[in-house]
């Protein structure tokens, strides 16, 4: 009995898991410590990786959390992790001639499954002479997000075993993660400008103005997000 050949679409994909197995071993470490820290603001391992799959933005959620955990209120903590994703629009914009002609749905699915990790290892795919496309990009989300669900899950299952963070001085650990998750995102010089421009506008409104920090935050990532568009596209 001889196995049925693959179409190319289902080859793309299956190469897309495969090679992105690395970077899915370092998401598995953030969702774990995601995972201990949303469970210190209340969120069990259900509500976690429930959130998980429908945002799926570690950069994102941490932010949410933790405005949540500051009591600035569920509609801020949204806004500000809406913000801190504004690069997708870029990032998905530029995915047009691969979603172009396609169905709403599999548009819909590659949206949601475009992360930093998938997208930049496709074009760095495409640049050493592979094949990487639509289904490329999906076969790597695909692997991010079911890592990305289970370890979130599973450490706001395995912090109940655990002492609480803050009481232990542990609080910082929010912070600590989101560094973590911004060293995967930087990209060289190229990524100088955008960066210092959202952390100067970010830091400018938290000092000079009396609001809460996340319209700083907001405001940071807007700008961070317009400079990064006009220099792709200038």
């Amino acid at each position: 009995m001889t196995d049925e050949p693959q179409t190319p679409a289902a080859r793309e994909f299956r190469r897309g898991l495969r090679d992105i197995t690395p970077l899915s071993v370092g998401v598995a470490v953030y969702g774990l410590a995601f995972g201990l820290l949303a469970a210190g603001q209340g969120m069990g391992a259900p509500l976690t990786g429930l959130m998980g799959a429908l945002v799926f933005a570690g950069s994102a959620q941490i932010v949410a959390v933790e405005r949540l955990a500051s009591g600035a209120g569920a509609l801020l903590a949204v806004v500000a992790g809406l913000a801190l994703n504004l690069r997708l629009l870029l990032m998905t914009a530029a995915l047009r001639g691969e979603f172009g002609g396609r169905p709403l749905w599999q548009v819909m699915l590659g949206t949601h499954l475009t992360s930093d990790e998938n997208w930049v290892l496709m074009h760095a795919t495409r640049n050493g002479g592979g094949r990487a496309g639509y289904w490329y990009l999906v076969g790597g989300g695909t692997s991010l997000i079911a890592v990305w669900v289970a370890s979130t899950a599973l450490g706001a299952g395995f912090a109940r075993s655990l002492p609480d963070l803050a009481a232990r001085g542990m609080d910082f650990a929010f912070t600590a993660a989101f560094i973590l998750l911004l060293t995967s995102l930087w990209q060289g010089r190229q990524s100088l400008p955008p960066w210092a421009i959202s952390a100067t506008i970010a830091a400018g409104c938290a000092v000079l103005l009396p609001l809460d920090p996340s319209w700083g935050l907001i405001a940071g990532a807007m700008a961070g997000a317009g400079v990064a568009g006009m220099r792709r596209h200038g």
